[in-house]
């Protein structure tokens, strides 16, 4: 394989063969998982997930229990089933600001 092919891996998310990422995105055995069978767009759509738990639970990632919770929801979200769901949470439409409570 030369620089310019991408590797594939069989995405667990897309359910398809699709480019792989580049580098281990996490450390561990966790890390080496996600590498093996994660694809680019697989591991950005679970930013996108963990973008929307941090701000939906008010995580601090840089807390223990908060890296703890959300490496939980990783690995569920690759390999246990798919991403949990937030009670409330209404995903926004495309093209649509997002609507934000006041302050009370």
């Amino acid at each position: 394989m030369n620089s310019t092919t991408p590797r594939m891996v069989d995405c667990v998310v897309l359910k398809q063969r699709a480019p792989g990422l580049e580098r281990l995105t996490y450390p561990g055995d966790l890390g080496t998982r996600i590498w093996k069978s994660v694809s680019k767009e697989g591991w950005q759509r679970w930013v996108a997930h963990q973008t929307m738990l941090i701000n939906e639970y008010r995580l601090t990632p840089i807390e223990p229990k908060a890296r703890k919770f959300l490496e939980g929801e990783m690995e569920k979200f690759f390999f246990g089933g798919g991403p949990s769901k937030v009670e409330g949470y209404v995903e926004p439409q495309k093209g649509e600001p997002q609507k934000r409570e006041p302050n009370q």
